[in-house]
């Protein structure tokens, strides 16, 4: 007989049974019934190999050696003569993945994740992994609120011992949360405790932030926005007692019930101040924002350890412990705290690390650090190395951790995190008129070049009235200690015919080169010194001083310009403001010998006040004055202008102040005021996200001329509504203004925007 089926030899050797067959040494090994797998493959899982001697033990180990791979659906092992014959039935491979009626994921986001479950093309095929596959098909369904998911696999064979797998997807309509009730809530009206919750029924924003979607994270959240609300108010025993989520027979309903206990309110009868003070205690006691006889709050009672932790941070206790005890009088419902202060011990920051910057350099995130290596812990200069960071404007996200160095009690690191953004963009300027109906202007800036922290700017500007040409560069670091330097070359072009402005037309070049000097933390002095050249054009339509100013001085000008400056900004970020203040006092004289001899110079003062965690109150004021000297007068030109945005937002661009009596456009003026106030919050049902904020506005402001003086009863007025949005594709603001005291001769332009794009 030339072949001996070695049938039931491994479930005999497997249940230890007696049967087995003499052992004989392998002369060779033959591989059959493989259509797509390699022998060599098949050898190299083969515990056996040519001049072994084959035994019962060795038999069922290879069996089990080749079912483990789980390229087989059968294994048997014959014997021809000494050749030990592997006979195999492949499982079939995958040779595609479709999917059918996707609407809310792309095919290729689903192929990712069951590649995770192991379900992927080119890889074997098995039932179980397909079950798997359609458990997570649905889970991710589940997570965008597809309850009603249906998910049908079909498996069809294909030529070469393949299969193609296609998943029909019925992935029906989206749950929403159509109502939400809070049982229990007496002092506080429900509608209000709903306000608080970022989970809502569908309203007018919900296509976009989803909020009327169930989502268990979101609703951890809101419960302890709720009780946060209540401690806040002094309800020391407020307990959410149970959440039930349920859903509709067909899936497409969810209801959220939150049962709550109020308690009682409490007022504080005493606050005192125990354990290793180490700080004066009347130091201390100015840190504590909680007093007696006011209504406990937790937030403020949360400040008032951490003004404390961060106290002695400052003086390098790193991991100062302060908690506050409550001693409860439910009788005449009172609370008095006990403040325990442990400082623990006092550590240095042994090294620090700067991870996250793919592009920008070490040394740009290191030079903004005010918190040193080997030097005690500083909690103030640790935060505000991380607000200097922020303020570069090349991160989207800036943390900054202290974690313990390993094996010390004395030691710990800072661990400096950013992320990258994009510092490119390409700003455009548009907005609606009378007179243009439609304008843009465009610039191209890389702030961050190479990742070097260096500025380049092109301005690129063909609007109807302007045409700028414009290549500036700026090194922030130009000397270690924080000089920058930069310089400016510009050609321009000017035909103000079409605008609301007197007509006049200027073709200008120069280029200026500028210093700053930092002289405290938030304080520099500017200094510049520039040419310019510009050639003046009019006609019988232009103002009547405009053809004078050319008459008498000539329409070209060669003009040295000093400037100098000052400028202290303590804002806590760039892009989202809510608290510090901004000025800057600007000074630009034309020196003796220029062809025009004037002096310009400006205040700005911003200032934001955060009301609370959301709403941030603005307020902007800008005061100008120029003046010609050495018997020549202001050139034309260098007026100051108000209206637009920028100013007093619902008049038209540049259309304030004096006109010429001839053409009724606005000619300019030597001195300008504009004022604003700008109250800032989130839009309504964006939650916590602050990349969009909505404000309104009430602006004030006016232009006055050669022989008039400052009036605050000829100001213009106006208010409005705002919206701005740091988008993926870059900022964007709008605003709506309507003019309180428009004149006859005023000109309106309340819609105005501006977009941007980054890249």
């Amino acid at each position: 007989m030339k072949m001996k089926l070695l049938a039931g030899l491994v479930i005999a050797l497997l249940a230890r049974s007696a049967i087995a067959f003499e052992p004989f040494p392998i002369k060779d090994i033959r591989v059959e019934g493989i259509q797509r797998t390699e022998a060599g493959t098949v050898f190299s899982y083969l515990p056996v190999k040519v001049g072994d001697t084959m035994t019962d033990e060795k038999a069922a180990a290879a069996i089990k050696a080749l079912f483990a791979t789980g390229f087989f659906k059968d294994v048997r092992l014959e014997i021809d003569g000494q050749v030990l014959v592997v006979i195999l039935d492949e499982r079939p491979a995958i040779s595609s993945l479709e999917f059918t009626g996707l609407k809310a994921f792309k095919p290729e986001d689903l192929k990712k994740s069951l590649r995770e479950v192991g379900l992927a093309e080119s890889r074997i095929f098995d039932r179980a992994l397909v079950e798997r596959a359609e458990q997570e098909l649905k889970r991710q369904y589940l997570a965008q609120g597809h309850y009603a998911v249906q998910v049908t696999t079909t498996v069809t064979p294909l030529e070469r011992n393949r299969v193609g797998v296609n998943f029909a997807v019925d992935e029906g309509e989206i749950a929403k949360i159509r109502q939400i009730n809070i049982i229990g809530a007496s002092a506080i009206a429900e509608s209000d405790l709903l306000d608080l919750m970022v989970l809502r029924t569908p309203g007018l924003l919900t296509w976009y932030t989803k909020n009327d979607q169930y989502s268990k994270q979101k609703l951890s959240g809101d419960l302890e926005s709720l009780r946060s609300f209540y401690l806040d108010r002094g309800y020391l025993e407020f307990n959410i007692e149970s959440t039930q989520v349920s859903i509709s027979p067909d899936k497409q309903d969810i209801y959220i019930t939150i049962n709550v206990t109020e308690g009682e309110k409490y007022t504080i009868s005493s606050v005192k101040l125990a354990g290793q003070l180490l700080l004066p205690e009347e130091e201390l006691r100015k840190l504590v924002y909680v007093k007696p006889g006011e209504v406990f709050s937790r937030e403020r009672m949360t400040e008032t350890t951490k003004a404390i932790s961060e106290r002695l941070g400052n003086e390098g206790y790193a991991f100062a412990n302060v908690n506050a005890a409550p001693e409860l009088d439910k009788a005449k419902r009172e609370v008095a705290f006990t403040v325990f202060i442990d400082p623990g011990r006092r550590v240095y920051v042994r090294r620090i690390n700067v991870t996250g910057n793919t592009r920008s350099r070490d040394e740009v995130v290191r030079r903004e650090l005010r918190q040193t290596e080997s030097a005690w812990y500083d909690g103030e200069k640790i935060n505000r190395s991380r607000a200097r960071v922020d303020k570069l404007g090349y991160f989207d996200e800036v943390s900054v951790e202290t974690p313990p160095v390993a094996g010390t009690t004395d030691q710990v690191d800072m661990e400096v995190k950013v992320k990258e953004k994009p510092t490119g963009n390409i700003m455009l300027g548009a907005g609606f008129s009378s007179a243009e109906k439609f304008t843009v202007s465009g610039a191209v800036q890389q702030q961050n070049l190479f990742g070097s922290g260096k500025h380049v700017g092109v301005q690129i500007s063909t609007s109807k009235s302007n045409r700028v040409y414009s290549l500036s560069h700026t090194d922030p670091y130009f000397t270690i200690d924080g000089v920058s330097q930069g310089f400016d070359v510009y050609l321009r072009n000017t035909d103000t015919s079409t605008l609301a402005v007197g007509s006049f037309g200027s073709d200008s070049f120069g280029g200026g080169m500028r210093w700053g000097i930092p002289i405290a933390e938030d304080d520099y002095i500017n200094l510049g010194l520039a040419y310019d050249r510009t050639t003046l054009k009019t006609d019988a339509n232009s103002p009547i001083r405009y053809q004078n100013y050319v008459t008498q001085f000539g329409a070209k000008s060669n003009t040295l310009l000093a400037s100098g400056g000052w400028q202290q900004d303590s804002r806590d970020s760039l892009l989202v403001t809510t608290r510090g203040d901004f000025r800057r006092v600007t000074l630009e004289v034309a020196l003796p010998g220029s062809s025009a001899t004037y002096a310009k110079a400006s205040y700005q003062h911003q200032y934001y006040y955060p009301v609370d965690k959301k709403i941030t109150l603005a307020f902007n004021g800008e005061i100008g004055l120029a003046k010609g000297y050495g018997n020549k007068e202001l050139p034309f030109f260098k007026n100051f202008y108000a209206g637009g945005i920028g100013s007093v937002r619902g008049f038209d661009s540049g259309s304030l102040g004096p006109r010429d009596a001839a053409t009724s456009e606005s000619v300019g003026g030597t001195k300008r005021l504009i004022g604003n106030a700008e109250l800032l919050f989130p839009v309504p049902g964006m939650g916590r996200d602050t990349s969009m904020r909505l404000s309104a506005f009430v602006d004030a402001g006016n232009v006055w001329g050669y022989d008039s003086k400052f009036s605050l009863g000829s100001m213009r007025y106006s208010g409005g509504v705002a919206l701005s949005w740091n988008s993926p594709m870059g900022p964007l603001k709008f605003s709506y203004a309507n003019p309180f005291n428009k004149k006859t001769d005023d000109k309106v332009q309340r819609l105005q925007f501006q977009m941007g794009s980054v890249f």
